[in-house]
């Protein structure tokens, strides 16, 4: 989301949030404009490739090696007393996931027209970067989605035995939607999108994708080549959108090595006293 000359304070607050929310998804699908998005695209190629093939070669490790061993060393599947571990994986929940950082986003949507001058931008700079964080999540997320239809690989035990490769293609069965996961795809996408943007926390968001990841490992719902391979997906996923919004100039910025780099956002003390004023009588 962005401000623009355009958001006259004048008009009413119906006219300026039509006029925001249609310069946020303008700016969005706009045409890249920024002079080093040919170097960044360079660079986060090298990164990916790299990425994709040291997992990739995990991957292929744990599926000969690893997988069927390991979830025949995990509890039995609904085991009553892991209920507070299946509480816990709904945290790494695309479909959760995405109606909180939704919901925000709507918020930011409704309470910014009624804002003017610095509260709006504030507010406006926060609802880019959940816009970003929601593109991340929802774009690996898709791909996920894909790839579970057409691999088809059957989760552990399905069939009755750990065989790690039962597969099923193009089944459109939930029994055949194994690889790769979809709870490890949005917790590392969304580990990775927050950390790009607010890096002190970036310890704690390794923390809860790990701790998604080996919440399906549990719960015998995924193979660990299923969890490596949503991770690798999450994070070259949230990559992607990071590229889309910096080559658009929205919330990243591009370094002339390529690299491409949070632009300063509100704090949280800021958005306190923006939220403040938004709510004062």
């Amino acid at each position: 989301m962005a401000s623009s000359p355009a958001v006259v304070d004048s008009k009413n607050y119906l006219s300026r949030f039509a006029t925001l929310a249609w310069l946020s998804l303008a700016h969005l699908v706009q045409s890249p404009s920024h002079s080093r998005r040919a170097e960044a695209a360079r660079r986060a190629a090298r990164y990916v490739l790299w990425l994709s093939a040291g997992l990739g070669a995990a991957i292929i490790v744990l599926m000969y090696a690893i997988d069927a061993w390991e979830i025949a060393q995990m509890p039995k599947r609904g085991t009553p007393s892991l209920w507070w571990i299946r509480i816990l994986t709904d945290f790494g929940k695309d479909e959760y996931v995405l109606a909180v950082l939704g919901g925000l986003l709507i918020a930011v949507a409704i309470v910014a027209p009624a804002l003017h001058g610095v509260r709006r931008s504030l507010l406006l700079s926060l609802g880019t970067r959940l816009q970003f964080i929601f593109c991340a999540v929802a774009v690996s997320n898709l791909v996920t989605e894909i790839l579970k239809y057409s691999i088809g690989r059957g989760r552990p035990f399905v069939g009755g035995e750990a065989n790690a490769f039962h597969f099923s293609h193009f089944a459109g069965n939930p029994a055949y939607y194994s690889f790769p996961s979809g709870h490890a795809t949005t917790a590392f996408a969304l580990a990775f999108a927050v950390s790009v943007i607010w890096p002190r926390i970036r310890a704690a968001m390794a923390v809860y994708a790990l701790i998604i990841a080996v919440t399906r490992l549990v719960l015998v719902a995924h193979h660990p080549s299923d969890v490596v391979a949503g991770a690798l997906i999450g994070i070259v996923g949230a990559m992607f959108a990071r590229y889309w919004f910096a080559a658009r100039r929205l919330g990243f910025a591009i370094q002339r090595d390529g690299s491409i780099v949070s632009l300063v956002g509100p704090s949280s003390g800021r958005l306190k006293r923006v939220a403040r004023g938004a709510f004062a009588p």
